[in-house]
This record gives C-alpha cells, structure tokens and sequence, in this order.
C-alpha cells in the first residue's frame, strides 16, 4: 500500500507552481497558487518541522526588530 503525506504532496505542487514563469500566470493561477500554500502551512504548523520553522522566523524577528532600535 502506498501513502503520501498530504503536505509534502503540496510541497511538489507548490514548488512546480513557482517555477513557471510570472509573466505567464493568470490571477486565477496566482490566487490558486496563495489558496495552495496557505493550505500547506496549516498541514505543517503543527508538525515538529513546522514548530521549528516557526520558532527561526521568531528569532529572525526579533533580530531585525532589535537592529532597527
């Protein structure tokens, strides 16, 4: 039996999505495309994996909020 994981099957779909050219995108295609990725950052939020990113893009923040004082 053969299972894909939901999120990395979007992971594809997205990186295929951004590889075409933008000139080339209708705004169907754009908003499919933003539709697409917030769908994967909810299957991957609660992951181990998305805690982590979650947690570098707080550092990275703060690190640019403490620069900018």
């Amino acid at each position: 039996m053969l299972t894909i994981d939901s999120g990395v099957l979007l992971a594809v779909i997205v990186f295929f999505r951004l590889r075409r050219r933008t000139e080339a995108r209708s705004r169907f295609d754009e908003r499919l495309t933003v539709v697409i990725v917030l769908a994967l950052g909810v299957l991957i939020a609660p992951t181990p994996a998305g805690q982590g990113i979650l947690n570098v893009l707080q550092q990275l923040a703060s690190g640019v909020t403490q620069a900018g004082r």
